[in-house]
């Protein structure tokens, strides 16, 4: 094995061409499209990031929202009890009302029945008497039976007085 310096040059010469032709169509394109697959993929995790971060925002914005809602119901859950109890309270108010209206009713409609039974019940006495007078003035009266009424008579004017 010889070296031959024309052979060797001529192989150099030719590494290099191939070199260069290589380089200019071959590898500064894979180059170039290497970096422009690194900008791609680092335009994307950038891109994630932001997305990631907005998604966290929105989610603190719901769970604010959700805690919102939560207390806004428990005040319209407190503000209907609280208007039921008055609703509850102003029906039991005016049924007291109405039963005690009833029962003055009750008593006067009482009053006026027992005092036309007491105005009945004179006037019948009044009646019996006047029959019981009638029976005992048409009764022939004896002296001794006459003297015994009229002393009964004044021991009932004396027990009066």
């Amino acid at each position: 094995m010889d070296f031959e310096l024309g052979t060797a040059l001529f192989q150099l010469v030719a590494f290099l061409i191939l070199f260069l032709l290589l380089r200019k169509v071959a590898i500064g394109p894979l180059m170039r499209m290497m970096k422009e697959r690194a900008q791609y993929i680092e335009n994307q995790i950038t891109t994630a990031e932001k997305n990631r971060e907005e998604v966290e925002r929105l989610a603190e914005e719901n769970r604010a929202a959700l805690q919102s809602a939560k207390k806004d119901a428990a005040e319209m859950l407190e503000n209907a009890r609280r208007s039921g109890e008055k609703q509850a309270a102003d029906i039991l108010a005016a049924a007291e009302e109405e039963a005690r209206r009833i029962r003055e009713e009750a008593v006067a409609t009482i009053n006026r029945e027992k005092e036309a039974a007491i105005a009945e019940l004179r006037e019948q006495v009044g009646n019996l008497s006047v029959l019981l007078a009638g029976k005992i003035i048409a009764k022939e009266l004896n002296a001794d039976s006459h003297k015994a009424l009229f002393e009964e008579a004044v021991k009932e004017m004396g027990v009066r007085v």
